[in-house]
């Protein structure tokens, strides 16, 4: 590394600070190769080199980082290569080649780590333009994340790279990067990187790395009044530091080139003083002293009583931090000077420096269900407009053939996709978009018939689907519900108006073809050869294949454009079955829109039933993969089971005609009177019951997750009670049927004691310590009874114990006399070790007590405690947005999780 000042500007929601052309130099240089594969693997590394062909990927020789093609992350833009004179021997290969934009004026990268929403990410995008377009013009143009400007891209020499960086939390499992066209040219970009910051990136490096475990970029500097110190050491004890700063770069020291002077530096950032910035300064001794004393004062914009004195130890490292936050003025810029004190024997130094600056982010976005169900529907339609980033927000920027509604959070009440080439089935997803009114789907290739959900649509006022391809006829619950004109189904030649046309279009169809009297004279008589033959069989054989035999034999004298001979033997033929057939069960085989598996397909989705996850009341379930590789569950049907036929087909009947994001998703089924199996989709993180028994300090749920579970699991069972027509009544929920996604999302599950509120019976059915005490006195089950039972998860959430503690105590009596003295803290979780906000803990609590409360009426209803549980999270996430900076408070916005928190211990410059 080159001797002098080592900088880094780690820049928090971020400005670039343009120092003198140094080269750059990245702490992964020296990182071998196993280790950085490890930090790609294990903490979520996205690495995307823009313009290079689909498929393609390499590791960078000099930092050993994979990198992949940015196909996967966006359908539009062309690929481009610089022109070949900003070509180097030292240029990297991910600056060889760019995406660029032509078209559209917002274009995005879709981003979704594996860690999902609420995780702290870096996000790093860089730009060198080099000519690509052989049009010399530079181009000037804005980047946003997701609805909110994050910076301006002003490209001034085609040949230097530019560099933007942010650290974000997202509150969406997708992170959209999206290039604005402001008209002044075309964007571009070159490489775009996404870094994972949790917790769980900071910690210490292995022996012998010399890799930056923050992946932090440190640039050299020096200027022409200082001199160089450098060490022959490169010690590890700076890594064992709260900041974990590399060795090589605190190996380097600035000093005054003249003793007598101070060290002084300006901050090359606009002099804007509404910028909070805030600094860290890094120091070690590099040099043996042999008993001499360097030992001196900090001073900030003339101010000499903002720190010190500072004594750097010999290679060991110290920071001074700033305890508020600080800006330049109108007319100056922010400046430092280091001034040794009168004891000193020599001049201060400095190994590297700091600075961050916030930027506050709205984080308004579409609501999340229509997010999702948009993005099914243009996937699962293909549709090639470009529909990139959120849907509404901004508003000059909504997607083509949209309405929103722009209230707190904006959703879709209009889509139009007439004339978009849509081929197939009407998908469930459209079901999704709870706030659409109007809906247009006219003049495409839909195909199949025209689904019954329209009619559970209480949003929904017009429908257009003139000029498909749709068949069968209209359910009458969808004609009902658009009696006054709003449904338009014109120009759907096989698509019947009503059911009734069906059996006037096979009368008209009978008349049309009568044959004349000598047909009927030939008819006669084959029915009465038909007749003989009968009771001749009849007499033979009893067997259940009396109706094949009689097809094969008499199907001769058919001819197939005879409707009338083909109706006369279709009742004889039914008249066969019923002497002859045995009957069906009168629940008959389930029909649905979910896919139906054969049993020997089921054998083969779970590899013969050798992956057992779990086991229920149902019966065992098995972990499967599907032809695409999707991973399911199953669950096979146990004869032992005391759940039958009855509460399978209710359970699978249940899940084909409800759907939220909170409600575990069917995929299939299997019945075939022998076996019944239900095919879910896969949880990879178990149930909630399981999760809250962790013994490991790594898995223990933290407060804040237990209320996003608390959330979910709310959405799910307030969709059942509000959203669905009759409301649902679960009869089972308890922490075992919440099931957790690996972003640990909260999905409610095992619906085969659900009913509608028009079935219920009054037979006592649930969980020991989840069960309605007034349900069981009274019989009274209703949608209460549920809320019963989500207080009693909430009590497990709060305090890790199970519903019945150990020496048969109920969980609500052994909290009682804690929330009588006030004691939080000996409610909520030991586990958590005091990290939560106190208010919400407690509202949390009072929550659950609601919940619980003896009598039906005195509890809310779910949507009440949706909105309540909401709140609860709001107050826990807005007291991690407060980062204690020495004596004073500041807000953070939406990117500092872990707080509040005193820096100097605790927190860490955040990102490469």
């Amino acid at each position: 590394m080159d001797g002098g000042l080592t900088l880094t500007w780690l820049i928090v929601l971020l400005v670039i600070i343009s120092l003198h052309n140094s080269r750059w130099v990245s702490g992964t240089l020296h990182a071998n190769q196993s280790s950085r594969r490890k930090l790609e693997m294990e903490e979520g590394f996205i690495s995307i080199d823009c313009g290079i062909a689909m498929d393609s990927y390499y590791t960078d020789g000099e930092t050993e980082i994979h990198y992949t093609s940015d196909a996967e992350f966006i359908n539009t833009g062309i690929n481009y290569n610089v022109s070949m004179e900003y070509i180097h021997e030292y240029t990297n290969q991910h600056l060889m080649n760019v995406r660029s934009f032509p078209e559209g004026v917002r274009n995005c990268y879709t981003l979704r780590p594996r860690q999902g929403k609420n995780h702290k990410y870096l996000i790093r995008a860089r730009f060198m333009y080099g000519n690509y377009d052989s049009k010399n013009q530079l181009p000037i143009f804005k980047l946003y994340l997701g609805v909110d400007e994050w910076t301006t891209v002003n490209i001034t020499d085609a040949s230097s790279i530019y560099r933007k960086e942010i650290i974000h939390i997202p509150i969406t499992d997708d992170i959209d990067v999206c290039l604005v066209n402001t008209h002044s040219r075309t964007p571009f970009i070159s490489v775009l990187e996404l870094r994972q910051l949790n917790d769980s990136i900071y910690r210490p490096t292995e022996p012998g790395e010399k890799d930056d475990v923050y992946d932090r970029i440190w640039k050299p500097f020096t200027w022409s009044s200082w001199l160089s110190i450098n060490s022959s050491l490169v010690s590890s004890s700076f890594s064992t530091s709260d900041y974990k700063l590399p060795g090589i770069v605190m190996a380097t020291a600035a000093t005054p080139a003249n003793e007598s002077e101070s060290w002084r530096i300006s901050l090359g950032i606009d002099n804007d003083p509404s910028q909070k910035l805030y600094m860290y300064m890094h120091f070690a001794e590099v040099a043996d002293l042999k008993g001499q004393i360097r030992e001196f004062t900090i001073s900030v914009n003339d101010d000499e009583s903002y720190a010190g004195p500072v004594a750097p130890g010999y290679l060991f490292s110290v920071t001074v931090y700033s305890k508020y936050s600080m800006s330049g003025s109108t007319t100056k810029k922010l400046s430092f000077s280091l001034k040794r004190t009168n004891r000193s024997m020599l001049p201060p130094i400095i190994n590297a420096m700091e600075v961050y600056m916030i930027k506050e982010f709205s984080q308004s976005s579409t609501q999340q269900n229509d997010v999702d169900a948009i993005k099914r529907i243009k996937s699962g339609y293909a549709v090639s407009r470009n529909w990139q980033g959120d849907p509404c927000l901004p508003m000059e920027y909504q997607w083509d053939g949209l309405t929103c509604s722009h209230d707190t959070s904006p959703a879709i009440i209009s889509l139009n996709l007439s004339s978009g080439n849509l081929s197939g089935n009407i998908l469930p997803s459209f079901l999704s978009l709870k706030s659409l009114q109007n809906l247009d789907l006219s003049y495409n290739n839909l195909t199949g018939p025209v689904p019954e959900f329209f009619a559970d649509w209480p949003s929904l006022r017009t429908l257009n689907l003139t000029g498909n391809n749709l068949t069968g006829s209209v359910p009458q619950a969808v004609t009902d519900k658009f009696k006054d004109g709003t449904l338009s189904l014109g120009e759907n030649p096989n698509l019947c108006p009503s059911v009734s046309c069906q059996g006037q279009k096979k009368k008209k169809k009978k008349n049309k073809f009568f044959v004349p009297v000598l047909t009927s004279i030939l008819s006669a008589i084959v029915i009465l050869v038909l007749i003989a033959a009968l009771a001749i069989i009849r007499k033979l054989t009893k067997r259940r294949e009396t109706k094949g035999i009689f097809f094969l034999s008499f199907s001769f004298f058919l001819s197939e454009d005879l409707t009338f001979y083909y109706s006369i033997f279709v009742v004889i033929s039914l008249a066969t079955t019923i002497e002859t057939v045995t009957e069906r069960p009168k629940e008959g085989p389930l029909k649905s829109g979910n896919c139906e598996f054969t049993y020997s397909e089921v054998v083969g989705i779970t590899n013969n039933f050798n992956r057992p996850i779990g086991r229920g009341g149902f019966g065992e379930v098995y972990l499967g993969t599907l032809a695409d590789d999707t991973q399911v569950a199953v669950k096979v049907h146990s004869p032992s089971s005391n759940q039958g036929p009855k509460a399978f087909r209710a359970e699978a009947k249940l899940l084909t005609r409800v759907h939220h994001k909170n409600l575990v998703r069917l995929i299939g089924y299997c019945d075939d009177s022998t076996n019944m199996v239900l095919i879910y989709e896969y949880t990879s993180n178990g149930n909630l019951q399981q999760k809250l028994s962790a013994r490991e300090a790594a898995d223990v749920l933290n407060w804040k997750q237990r209320l996003q579970i608390a959330v979910d699991a709310a959405h799910g069972l307030e969709y059942l009670h509000n959203g669905c027509k009759p409301p649902i009544v679960h009869r089972d929920m308890k922490s075992s049927n919440i099931l957790l996604t690996e972003s640990l999302q909260a999905k409610i599950s095992d619906f085969g004691m659900s009913r509608d509120i028009q079935s219920l019976s009054t037979d006592p059915v649930g969980t020991p310590g989840y069960f309605d005490p007034e349900c069981q006195s009274t019989g009274n089950l209703n949608e209460k009874s549920d809320v019963y039972s989500f207080g009693i998860v909430l009590l497990e959430l709060i305090t890790g114990r199970r519903a019945i503690i150990p020496g048969g105590i109920h969980i609500a009596g052994w909290v009682s006399p804690m929330i009588e003295r006030g004691d939080i803290r000996s409610i909520v979780d030991p586990r958590l070790q005091g990290d939560f906000n106190t208010n919400s803990a407690w509202k949390t609590v009072e929550i659950a007590l609601a919940c619980v409360a003896s009598t039906g009426m005195q509890r809310p209803d779910m949507s009440h405690v949706v909105v309540n549980l909401k709140e609860c999270l709001e107050t826990e996430v807005a007291s991690r947005r407060i980062q204690r900076v020495g004596g004073h408070s500041i807000g953070s916005g939406n990117f500092l999780e872990n707080a509040p928190l005193v820096l100097s211990t605790e927190v860490v410059p955040h990102a490469r």
